[in-house]
């Protein structure tokens, strides 16, 4: 195959203005297009591709991006580059032009650390992961975040992780490193690393930073040793990859000191003792790759707003208890004092304790139980104080309870996204994600009890009849199994493709045979239903009017089903209305829920399938479908609309598909067939041309795509 030859001086500066919309006289630089022209046609092309994908973000960034090419693409291997400008792009959507710029003009700092971010782990790739993991370990349910500065630490309710970790070869490894830094930071929450005020015992000491490095190292041994207890497996990994990094063992005198420190009874105020001993004895050891850093001052300004909360919310807890039990008539709850007593069978150190009231044990719900684990981990038991319910006027819920971020304060200026559902979008014209992008939350759709319900099913009763006989007919009714080894009747087919095996010499199936089964039918169906405001009128009420009678009737039929409307405004306002869970039983105020479903902003589509697909995917089901019901394509008024959020929408299905999920589309737009092709493909879309005719053809087309 021939290779192209290398386009000219003028053609090559009539791209870049084009890509641009600028003339380059005024760079300092040698002109562009005169040092592109001089390259060969593949590297030409390269560049040119990449200046119109990032001038698709910002103009200004291409220009930095075309001064430092020239030079970089005869030098640098061409994945690197695209890793490069990728990672500029992700900065310019979280930080802004600045700092991506920095990365643009830094490109000989990121070649060096090619091998880093090419054999390394990424901790937004991987934060769902270790969340996991994390949230499987016994104690407080710790928060990752990543850090904004190169060191690593919790504050005891967040971990604090690096950006990227890629200080070994491969990539599984470094993502080992990221679960032993989790794993050793829990250690230090779970086992009373903070149970003494570190900063009062600092400022006590002559030579503050050289005692706290050598109680870090102690205290190091003794959470090793903990680790081995509760995660052995993981502790091997760890030692191994000591070996691998070639750290520098601990000196015989702090090496001595390990048996003592690795036996189960051994405490955090051992290690104050041992630090106070060694102090200017011993000479520090090198810190692990997994033992960061700490920051007693941010540990306790967290751990006195916790304390001081959970002491409340327990006391507001055991109140409504002795309410519950005694009555609020027999005398003030305050007056009672609960204990507490060793549970027989228990090793752990969070379960060896139960609540008493007058000798008899109380049965503490979850919330309860949680909060006295986190109570014990901080203090190391439950002081005698937290044991007195709250008296008259004491009892103040807002004290206690986490403040939720209120979506609607986006526009007020105080918006984070604390609490948010990050969601990628993909970006056509750059051919790649934009990270962590859309801010969604949940909402609740406002109950309205009216009339609606009362006259929808009085207005289709003869058809709601109808379906619940098609749809138990569906729900009884046998499958035809083909290819069977024994049956009823000779499946033609496989007949067929026997004797043709046997005429070319091949061995035949003795899979000849049909036969009835009757199969549980194991669905579970998410309803995404528009709730822009382009719905507003007839189209509402036909969406509200289509959801209740599939409701009716799904409850004949059994399958799971949940409903979500979603809306929006920009990224940082994506918003998914919760109308039924799955594990929510249809009823009255279902009903009411769908009727209270009301237009709102914009169409953008695909964070709402992204986060339904998230729902979905924790179903355990054999068939999962996601439904939706919408009036036109996906729009917002940003840059979402047109090609831009067809293109995300197609992405995320896509996506949907790859998670075993259905994805199908109910829609009464017109020109759907001009765009649904594209993004749900030929044969996963209905356009329904009557509005009126929505509540009708949306059961149909539910009973033709489950059966």
């Amino acid at each position: 195959m021939a290779t192209q030859a290398p386009l000219p001086f003028d053609d090559i500066n009539a791209l870049l203005e084009r890509h641009l919309d600028v003339e380059f006289s005024f760079l300092k630089t040698e002109e562009p297009a005169a040092a592109i022209a001089r390259l060969s046609r593949a590297d030409q092309d390269f560049i040119l591709n990449w200046v119109q994908r990032v001038a698709s973000l910002n103009i200004q960034l291409a220009y930095q991006f075309i001064t430092y090419i020239i030079d970089a693409v005869a030098n640098v291997d061409k994945k690197i580059i695209e890793a490069w400008l990728l990672h500029a792009m992700d900065v310019y959507d979280q930080k802004g032009l600045y700092p991506a710029r920095e990365v643009i003009t830094n490109v000989e700092r990121f070649i060096d650390n090619a091998h880093e971010r090419s054999a390394g782990a990424v901790f937004e790739e991987i934060a769902g992961v270790l969340a996991h993991f994390t949230h499987g370990l016994s104690g407080r349910q710790l928060q990752l975040r990543e850090t904004d500065t190169d060191q690593i630490y919790t504050d005891s309710e967040t971990i604090f992780l690096p950006t990227i970790v890629g200080r070994l070869p491969t990539e599984k490894d470094n993502f080992l490193i990221y679960k032993s830094m989790v794993a050793y930071h829990w250690a230090q929450t779970r086992f009373g690393t903070f149970r003494v005020r570190l900063s009062e015992i600092l400022a006590q000491q002559q030579r503050p930073e050289e005692y706290l490095g050598l109680f870090h190292a102690l205290d190091t041994l003794r959470l090793d040793a903990c680790i081995q207890r509760e995660l052995p497996g993981l502790f091997r990994e760890m030692q191994r990859i000591k070996q691998e990094l070639q750290e520098q063992e601990a000196i015989a005198e702090i090496a001595a000191l390990t048996q003592e420190l690795a036996e189960p009874e051994r405490t955090v105020h051992d290690v104050v003792r041992l630090a106070e001993q060694l102090l200017g004895r011993v000479q520090l050891p090198q810190a692990c790759f997994y033992q960061g850093v700490l920051l007693p001052e941010q540990v306790e300004t967290c751990m006195d707003r916790r304390i001081a909360r959970e002491k409340s919310h327990l006391r507001s807890i055991l109140r409504k208890i002795t309410e519950d039990i005694k009555g609020t008539q027999a005398k003030d709850a305050s007056e009672y004092q609960y204990d507490t007593q060793p549970k027989q069978q228990a090793n752990d150190e969070f379960g060896d304790m139960e609540i008493t009231l007058d000798g008899q044990v109380m049965p503490l719900p979850e919330q309860a139980k949680a909060l006295t684990t986190s109570i014990i981990q901080d203090l190391g038991d439950i002081p005698d104080e937290y044991l007195q319910p709250a008296g008259p006027g004491e009892y103040d819920p807002s004290f206690f309870q986490e403040k939720e971020e209120d979506p609607d304060d986006v526009w007020r200026g105080s918006y984070h996204e604390e609490g948010a559902f990050l969601y990628n979008e993909w970006d056509f014209k750059r051919q790649s994600y934009r990270k962590n992008w859309c801010a969604v939350r949940e909402k609740d759709v406002r109950p309205v009890y009216d009339d609606f319900v009362h006259d929808t099913l009085h207005k289709y009763s003869k058809f709601i009849k109808q379906l619940r006989k098609t749809f138990e007919a569906m729900r009884d009714e046998d499958r035809v199994l083909k290819r069977q080894p024994d049956g009823e009747h000779v499946d033609i087919d496989a007949l067929v493709q026997a004797l043709a095996d046997a005429r070319d010499g091949s061995e035949m199936s003795d899979r000849l045979f049909t036969r009835m089964h009757r199969a549980d039918r194991n669905i579970a169906v998410v309803f995404m239903v528009d709730m822009s405001g382009s719905t507003k009128g007839w189209i509402n009420d036909a969406e509200r009017e289509s959801l209740l009678l599939l409701a009716e009737t799904l409850e004949t039929l059994g399958d799971r089903y949940a409903i979500y409307g979603f809306s929006g405004m920009a990224r940082k306002r994506c918003e998914i209305y919760r109308i039924k869970h799955f594990d929510e039983a249809y009823n009255d105020e279902i009903r009411a829920r769908i009727s209270g479903i009301t237009p709102k902003d914009y169409t953008r589509m695909g964070f709402a399938i992204r986060h339904l697909c998230r729902i979905l995917n924790d179903v355990d089901a054999k068939t999962r479908i996601l439904i939706t019901i919408s009036d036109g394509k996906p729009d917002d008024y940003d840059h979402y609309r047109g090609e831009y959020g067809i293109e995300d929408t197609r992405r995320a299905l896509i996506e949907a598909r790859r998670d075993g999920i259905h994805p199908y589309c109910i829609t009464i737009d017109k020109e759907g067939r001009d765009y649904l092709p594209h993004m749900y493909g030929p044969a996963a879309y209905t356009v329904i041309n009557e509005v009126r005719q929505l509540p009708l053809k949306v059961s149909d087309i539910y009973r033709r795509i489950t059966t």
